[in-house]
């Protein structure tokens, strides 16, 4: 009977040692993946773009993997000189550690080649036919990306849209995962709240309106696969808002950023919504970990370092006050008190003209 207790004895502790053990390894094994999802169509497991994606799972990445970064640009001045800071901050970051950016093309929706050919890798594309734009110059946006998607050879199998008023802050990696594009959630669209106008474009049948990312095209980082069935559509939803008179009132200058977000959603893409992925000052205080820094408010302060928006301060820094010409080389710096994204952004623009060749040629 003595001998018969140990045994059992002894057999128990082997099963709680194994059942114990399998637990534990169970439970690391799910601590290191995170919450994955499988893909069927090539075997590949990806993270579930709703949830935080944790520190341990980000280290499985090893090989880098590029990313085309395509900006879209008029032949105007003003476009052109933001274009060379853009290109100067795209070569200064690119190949630092952490980077995943690849090639550069700037997409000239003009129609004809200007004097920045031999400066930034470019591509020509035709304008939209004359009067479509109906002054929205920015229609002529998704008409380029198509274009140059069909004309263009592009060895990279993602790509960053970009636009000429977007520095690089930090090295840019690839954001994107798998099927899952990577973009910057605007606070100002908002699906939800123009339900009404966007049924005309996205019927009921194709899900809810919350189906629709609150994003615009710029910055994206989407598989070229993706970008190349969601672009045409991209393109007929811009000019067909254009047209609506209701619609074109309620967007107006954000109505291709709603065309974008709506058709992805007609192709069922979903974004992964990356708020590190761009800073806008002088909303947006600090850099910290951003990756781009998106020039488009003016920043307008009083010599106290006081925000004096949508009053002209007596310092300022507004990329509108350079229509006709690039700015002048060292800019003069905020006053104290001013945050640290808005003087970075006068340091970098100071940087760029000093050292880009013949600034003041237009």
């Amino acid at each position: 009977m003595g001998r018969a207790s140990l045994l059992l004895l002894i057999l128990l502790a082997l099963g709680f040692f194994f059942a114990t053990y399998n637990l534990v390894t169970m439970v690391m094994h799910n601590r290191s993946v995170g919450k994955w999802i499988h893909d069927d169509s090539n075997g590949a497991m990806f993270f579930d773009p709703v949830v935080e994606m944790p520190e341990d799972a980000k280290k499985l990445k090893i090989a880098k993997i590029p990313f085309h970064v395509a900006m879209t640009a008029t032949d105007a001045p003003y476009s052109k000189w933001q274009c060379r800071i853009m290109y100067y901050w795209y070569k200064k970051k690119k190949d630092l550690p952490g980077s995943d950016m690849g090639g550069f093309t700037r997409i000239l929706h003009s129609g004809k080649p200007d004097n920045l050919m031999d400066e930034i890798p470019t591509v020509v594309v035709d304008p939209l036919p004359a009067g479509l734009d109906r002054g929205y110059i920015v229609l002529n946006r998704p008409w380029a990306f198509v274009q140059w998607l069909e004309k263009a050879t592009i060895e990279e199998e993602y790509i960053l849209m970009a636009e000429p008023d977007h520095i690089f802050v930090n090295p840019l990696p690839n954001l994107a995962h798998g099927v899952y594009p990577a973009a910057f959630p605007f606070f100002y669209i908002k699906p939800t709240d123009n339900e009404k106008i966007i049924r005309k474009y996205y019927p009921e049948e194709k899900g809810p309106v919350t189906n629709i990312d609150p994003i615009g095209n710029s910055p994206v980082i989407i598989k070229k696969e993706l970008l190349e069935k969601v672009a045409p559509t991209w393109m007929n939803i811009s000019l067909e808002m254009k047209g609506d008179q209701e619609t074109d009132k309620t967007f107006g200058w954000v109505l291709e950023m709603y065309a974008y977000a709506i058709a992805s959603a007609l192709h069922g893409v979903h974004h992964i919504l990356r708020k590190d992925f761009m800073l806008q000052p002088p909303w947006d205080l600090e850099i910290g970990k951003k990756f781009i820094i998106h020039f488009t408010y003016g920043c307008d302060y009083n010599l106290k370092g006081q925000l004096t928006y949508g009053t002209i301060g007596e310092w300022r820094f507004d990329k509108r006050s350079y229509l006709r010409g690039p700015p002048p080389k060292n800019l003069p710096l905020p006053p104290p008190g001013v945050p640290e994204s808005v003087v970075t952004l006068v340091k970098m623009v100071n940087e760029a003209t000093a050292n880009i060749p013949n600034w003041d040629v237009e």
